[in-house]
C-alpha cells in the first residue's frame, strides 16, 4: 500500500514509544522508506538503535549534527523529503510547541519547513488530553490542515483510565492512507463481496472451499482509502480491512445473497470476488449426523442461487458488475462464456491456484476488450483490478 512512499516518522517522548516500534515495522512492511525523527525525551525511553534495526536508516536526534550520515539530512532536506509525517506519540508538549511555532529542537523546527500532509496520534494523561489548553493546541493544529487520530480509551500506563492512549498501529496506518492517495472515488458506492461461503450439513459439519477472501478485503480498504463509500459482504475467516469500511459478515449462500442484492440496490460498483458454494445439503439436519457401521453416505445437494448473475439482472440496477471466475484451464474461454452468461459489465479470470496464496495475477475481460493483469502480490492485483474498473466509467 505504501511502496515507494517516504515517511517521516517524528516521536515524541512518552512511554507509549515502545509502541512506535511497531508502527515503524508496519511502515516498512507496506513498503514504504522510513526515516526517524526522535526528541531528546524520546531517546529516553527507547535508544535510537530500535529505530534504526526496524528502518534501515539512521535515526536523526539533534538540530545541529553536521558530522557523520545526519549531515546530509538537515531539517531542510529532512523535511522536502517526506512524502508523509507522522508525529507518535504527539505529546502535550509536541502538540504545543508545533501549534505556536517554537522551533527548539530538530521535529519542532522540521514541522515550520514542510509542507507534507502531517498526521498526529496523540497519547498523553487523560487529564492532559482534557486540558483546555491541549484541547485549544488541538483545534489550531486542526485549523491549519493537519490530521489526527485517537488518541484511545482504555486504562493508560500510569493506572487511570481515560482517552490518552496510543491509536493502534493498524489504526494509525488506515488513517495515513488516505493522506497519500487521491481521492479518485470520491462520491462512489462500491459494495463488495468476499471469502467462501459454509454450508451447513449438520450442527457440526460445513461444506465449504479454499478461498481466503484476501482479495476482496484488499480491494475493499483500497476503494475506501480512494474516497468511496465501501460495503463488504464477508464470508467465513475474510480477513479485516481499514475501519471506513462498512463489514456485513455472511455464512451460507442465501445469506450472501440477500445482504448482496440489499446492498446493491443504491450502489456505484459490485465487485463479487466471493467464491460462493454452488451446492447446499438438500436436507441439513440440527443434531450431528451418527457415522453409522456401513462406511457409506449418500448425500443430495441443492444448487444455490448465482448471486452475481441475480444482483446483474436486477431491475434498473444503477452499479456496473463485476465478475470473477477462477479456473485451471483455458482461463479467457471459460472468463469470456460466463461474461456473456451473466450479464455483467466485466469479469475477472485468475487461475484456481491462487486461492488461499498471496499470489495474484489474471485477465481483465470486457465484451470489446481484454488484457493482462500481471500483479507480484494480492494487493497489486487489486490495485489493477481497480485502475480498470475506473477507466469503466471513463
Amino acid at each position: 500500500m505504501l511502496c515507494n512512499k517516504r515517511i517521516l516518522l517524528g516521536i515524541g517522548g512518552g512511554i507509549a514509544v515502545y509502541r512506535v516500534a511497531e508502527l515503524a515495522r508496519l511502515l516498512v512492511k507496506q513498503g514504504a522508506e522510513v526515516r526517524c525523527v526522535m526528541t531528546r525525551s524520546a531517546c529516553e525511553f527507547v535508544t535510537p538503535l530500535t529505530f534504526e534495526a526496524l528502518t534501515g536508516n539512521s535515526v536523526h536526534t539533534r538540530l545541529f549534527d553536521l558530522v557523520g550520515d545526519n549531515a546530509s539530512m538537515g531539517h531542510i532536506e529532512l523535511a522536502r523529503w517526506a512524502d508523509a509525517i507522522i508525529i507518535a506519540p504527539a505529546t502535550a508538549g509536541v502538540l504545543a510547541r508545533i501549534a505556536h511555532g517554537i522551533a527548539d529542537d530538530l521535529l519542532s523546527t522540521i514541522m515550520l519547513v514542510s509542507e507534507a500532509p502531517v498526521l498526529l496520534a496523540p497519547a498523553m494523561n487523560h487529564s492532559m488530553w482534557s486540558n483546555a489548553a491541549t484541547r485549544h493546541n488541538t483545534a489550531l493544529l486542526r485549523e491549519r490542515g493537519m490530521h489526527i487520530t485517537g488518541p484511545a480509551a482504555g486504562i493508560l500506563a500510569c493506572g487511570e483510565e481515560g482517552a490518552g492512549r496510543l491509536s493502534e498501529p493498524e489504526d494509525i496506518l488506515a488513517a495515513l492512507l488516505p493522506l497519500l492517495t487521491p481521492p479518485a472515488l470520491a462520491g462512489q458506492r462500491w459494495v463488495i463481496n468476499a471469502g467462501p461461503t459454509a454450508e451447513a450439513w449438520d450442527g457440526v459439519r460445513i461444506l465449504t472451499n479454499r478461498a481466503s477472501g484476501t482479495l476482496g478485503a484488499l480491494l475493499a480498504s483500497q476503494a475506501a482509502i480512494m474516497g468511496a463509500r465501501v460495503t463488504l459482504i464477508a464470508g467465513p475467516g475474510t480477513p479485516a480491512t481499514i475501519t471506513d469500511v462498512e463489514r456485513i459478515p455472511v455464512e451460507s449462500a442465501d445469506a450472501m445473497l440477500a445482504a448482496c442484492l440489499q446492498a446493491a440496490a443504491g450502489a456505484t460498483v459490485f465487485v463479487g470476488t466471493a467464491a460462493v458454494s454452488d451446492f447446499r445439503f438438500t436436507r441439513p439436519v440440527s443434531g450431528k449426523i451418527k457415522r453409522g457401521s456401513t462406511g457409506q453416505m449418500v448425500v443430495e445437494l441443492t444448487a444455490n442461487p448465482d448471486i452475481i448473475a441475480t444482483v446483474a439482472h436486477m431491475h434498473d440496477r444503477p452499479c456496473r458488475v463485476i465478475a470473477f471466475a477462477a479456473e485451471a484451464e483455458k482461463h479467457i474461454e471459460h472468463g469470456r462464456k460466463k461474461l456473456a452468461a451473466k450479464g455483467v459489465d466485466a469479469i475477472v479470470a485468475n487461475d484456481i491456484s491462487n486461492m488461499g496464496s498471496h499470489a495474484g495475477g489474471g485477465w481483465w475481460l470486457t465484451p470489446d476488450h481484454e488484457a493482462e493483469l500481471h500483479s507480484s502480490n494480492k494487493q497489486a492485483f487489486a490495485d489493477a483490478i481497480i485502475h480498470q474498473i475506473m477507466k469503466l466509467e471513463e
